[in-house]
């Protein structure tokens, strides 16, 4: 049985993107109940040289999007990067998911051959479509969105690998 480029990206993204949202308001709830500074959780890194809550959400959802683009062969779209409220990070996960939702599903199917670079200059890579998902893409995806998890489990929020993973 063969698994379309499609399959393996999109449901993937939209599951773990939704389940990341959920966790953001729990992570807010649990800021408001313990009168914690939401910033203290934000800007919480598990190591000093680890991106903090914030970057680790911002960037789940750039290899989102990202990956969905290059898949389908359209533009990357650019988002600021000035998110700094739980409200604020989940707008910006809506608004990766949202973008998502545009690209058709015959755009990406079939994309297991297409030449994709990431990067320019000497860090410019270069894949086929299929390498650069399952790879490259979906790795770094799941690393940071697991990162943000860890963050909050690590800080007392009272999530589970259910919330992680999601409905589905």
């Amino acid at each position: 049985m063969t698994v379309s480029m499609y399959a393996a990206s999109i449901p993937v993204f939209k599951q773990i993107l939704g389940s990341l949202s959920v966790i953001l308001d729990k992570a807010a709830g649990h800021a408001t109940e313990r009168k914690i500074d939401p910033a203290a959780l934000l800007q919480y890194r598990l190591f000093p040289d680890m991106f903090p809550f914030t970057r680790q959400v911002l960037i789940a959802c750039d290899f989102a999007k990202g990956a969905a683009a290059r898949l389908a062969g359209e533009p990357v779209p650019s988002y600021e990067d000035n998110e700094q409220s739980f409200e604020e990070l989940k707008a910006r996960i809506a608004k990766t998911l949202a973008f998502i939702d545009t690209l058709p599903q015959a755009q990406i199917d079939g994309s297991e051959e297409r030449a994709i670079t990431t990067g320019s200059g000497e860090k410019a890579r270069h894949f086929t479509g299929q390498t650069y998902l399952l790879h490259y893409a979906l790795p770094h995806f799941y690393f940071h969105a697991t990162t943000a998890y860890n963050i909050l489990r690590h800080n007392g929020v009272d999530i589970g690998k259910k919330d992680f993973i999601g409905s589905f």
